[in-house]
């Protein structure tokens, strides 16, 4: 059976919560390009992002927060030290108001995500774990309010 990446977008506004998974055929934990044996961003993101802020995950490798000026997104990816069998990964980003999360998780060789959300003028909290090591930061590269999220 064929792996399948779940991401979840939740969001409040005022008292109502709304939660959505969407679950769409992903690339296989065989089939993800390997991370190079160096902790170094692998580009998953795309073309015009960069990376802003990172943090070790331990030992085990690094989460990436990368940011594409041209269209005020935002994307997490947690990329393993050295490919190997598939364990489990999860990169996370959001922002709190209103509260917004983009997940991506499952058993994957080389790396969670990515995963994208528009924060332009606000401030993001972003995670990534490997096995059981966790790490990210919370309300960080707050932007300036410049334009209207779309």
């Amino acid at each position: 059976m064929a792996a399948m990446r779940r991401t979840a977008i939740l969001g409040a506004t005022g008292a109502a919560a709304v939660a959505v998974l969407l679950t769409a055929p992903a690339a296989g934990a065989d089939e993800r390009p390997a991370a190079s044996a160096a902790t170094t961003y692998n580009g998953a993101c795309g073309k015009g992002y960069n990376v802003v802020n990172s943090a070790a995950i331990g030992t085990q490798g690094t989460v990436y927060l990368t940011y594409n000026a041209g269209t005020g997104a935002n994307c997490v990816v947690a990329q393993r030290r050295t490919a190997g069998a598939p364990v489990h990964m999860t990169a996370s980003l959001g922002f709190s108001s209103p509260t917004t999360w983009v997940v991506d998780s499952g058993n994957y060789r080389s790396y969670a995500g990515p995963v994208y959300l528009d924060a332009r003028g606000l401030c993001v909290t972003w995670r990534g774990q490997i096995g059981d090591e966790v790490a990210g930061k919370n309300g960080t590269n707050c932007g300036a309010r410049v334009a209207a999220r779309g």
